[in-house]
């Protein structure tokens, strides 16, 4: 159970519109906006840093960050959202999705540099001089920043999401199982 209870239709006239405009129609809003929306402020701010508009990573750079940024913080829900709605159009083969929550995977150099960024950043809040070179090599200036703000702003969904201990999404993937023999990269 939530330990802060999401808001439910009808809702206030100042979130209703904020929220059908972040929901597929004919889907109830996500758990987490929902709670959020319990402090407008919050939520208004939360809203404002959101990376899923059009920006210099491609969608599926974008997605690989996210995904194993939340992996690797035991998001399940956000990870699982994410998989379900961008999952099939950034062309993520099952054993890739797998990877990206228990580690290894069979990655090009550009996607094996954003999976090394992202579990360094989850670390250590830090890129090490290789990492740095690894993401220089294959992404400009602004993709770079992009990656560091995407990984920082899914930490910080992540923090949401596990302290309030917000249920699934009943229509959302859920983290694979761990292969036999398979290590877990984080």
């Amino acid at each position: 159970m939530t330990r802060i209870a999401p808001v439910h239709a009808p809702f206030s006239p100042d979130i209703e519109p904020v929220l059908a405009e972040l929901t597929p129609a004919g889907m109830t809003p996500l758990v987490l906006f929902r709670t959020l929306a319990r402090s407008p402020r919050v939520f208004r701010k939360f809203r404002a840093g959101a990376l899923l508009d059009k920006g210099p990573l491609s969608l599926r750079h974008r997605e690989l960050v996210i995904l194993r940024t939340c992996a690797l913080a035991g998001n399940e829900y956000e990870w699982g959202v994410h998989v379900t709605f961008f999952g099939p159009r950034a062309g993520f083969t099952e054993a890739q999705l797998a990877a990206t929550v228990h580690g290894a995977g069979n990655w090009d150099a550009p996607e094996a540099a954003l999976l090394a960024a992202a579990e360094q950043l989850h670390d250590t809040t830090r890129l090490d001089d290789e990492a740095w070179g690894a993401l220089r090599a294959h992404f400009d200036e602004p993709q770079v920043l992009e990656v560091l703000a995407v990984a920082g702003f899914y930490r910080t969904v992540s923090l949401f999401v596990n302290a309030l201990q917000l249920p699934l999404e009943s229509y959302a993937a859920r983290f694979p199982a761990r292969p036999s023999g398979a290590r877990n990269m984080s």
